[in-house]
């Protein structure tokens, strides 16, 4: 009997797609190795299971778990359609686990995640990272700002997430008007894509709300994108409730109208140009998901990426 399902802890090789049964085996993502030695890694995977800034239904702390589960079904030798490439012989990657931290001490959560990710940017990697919700982008900004400055955002989101306050609160929905008023991020050459729902204030971020989406079509939204971004750092953030309820039910506060899996995909895959330096992927609230379809589509949303900076590697 083969132990390939088991390749997250048996493989000697940080490269190549793995094998194994889709229904057993060590839940690692993509069946990366799980690993804490950064040496000559491209890219960490990495799981902030924390849902306390949640407004809505909470849940999204077991998104990490879901979506490697998920991945289980994606991994499979060949590559993935229709990039025609394993990103996996161009790009070391890793499963770095989830970051732990002590949830009775909430307001100390912040730091801890930047200090994470200060760490684990220091080895020269870049982050993919699984949430949580999605207040987790703020201090992974933070810790993105301290290596490569002032950032572009480009965000999907059925919501802005910058609503003003006074207060810097730990709270999903006010985040990227902290990360604007910081500097972490540039909102003029930022982009926020899929919104549906209303705030009077933009703080100068570039909007292509969901019927724009829909009524322009994957193509021109990436060409809009890309020449939003230019020739900037880049940090690609996906609220999965950017997605109509019909392709996520799996989420803390869904939205109908949002965009299908297929527009989501077409987009990222059109974003070639962009020198993205990281991205993460948050909200996936499995107690609310249908068949995994939630876990299933941020997983393979987090695919593209990989493959697009593979694709970008590969040149």
């Amino acid at each position: 009997m083969s132990d390939d399902g088991e390749r997250a802890f048996t493989s000697d090789s940080l490269y190549g797609m793995g094998k194994g049964y889709a229904y057993a085996g060590a839940l690692s993502f993509m069946r990366r190795n799980y690993s804490r030695d950064l040496d000559g890694v491209d890219i960490v995977i990495s799981g902030i299971p924390l849902d306390t800034a949640t407004t809505n239904r909470p849940g999204a702390r077991f998104g990490p778990r879901a979506i490697r589960a998920a991945s289980t079904n994606l991994a499979w030798s060949g590559g993935p359609w229709p990039w025609g490439f394993d990103p996996f012989e161009t790009l070391a990657v890793v499963d770095y686990g989830d970051h732990e931290f002590d949830h009775g001490k909430p307001a100390g959560v912040p730091a801890e995640i930047e200090a994470y990710a200060n760490k684990l940017l220091a080895s020269q990697a870049t982050l993919l990272t699984m949430g949580g919700d999605h207040f987790i982008t703020y201090p992974l900004l933070r810790a993105y700002h301290a290596k490569y400055g002032q950032l572009s955002l480009v965000h999907f989101d059925a919501h802005s997430d910058t609503w003003r306050e006074d207060e810097k609160r730990i709270d999903h929905g006010t985040m990227f008007f902290h990360a604007a008023q910081d500097g972490l991020v540039d909102p003029s050459h930022s982009v926020q894509i899929g919104l549906r729902t209303h705030n009077d204030e933009t703080h100068d971020f570039n909007i292509l709300d969901a019927n724009w989406v829909h009524e322009n079509g994957p193509q021109a939204v990436a060409k809009r994108v890309t020449e939003i971004v230019g020739n900037r750092h880049a940090y690609l953030t996906f609220d999965i409730d950017c997605l109509d309820p019909s392709f996520a039910p799996g989420t803390g506060t869904p939205v109908c109208g949002g965009l299908s899996s297929w527009q989501a995909q077409s987009i990222i895959r059109g974003l070639t140009a962009i020198e993205f330096v990281g991205m993460d992927l948050v909200e996936v609230a499995p107690a609310y998901d249908v068949g995994e379809i939630t876990a299933l589509a941020g997983a393979t949303l987090m695919l593209d990426y990989l493959c697009l900076a593979a694709a970008r590697r590969r040149g």
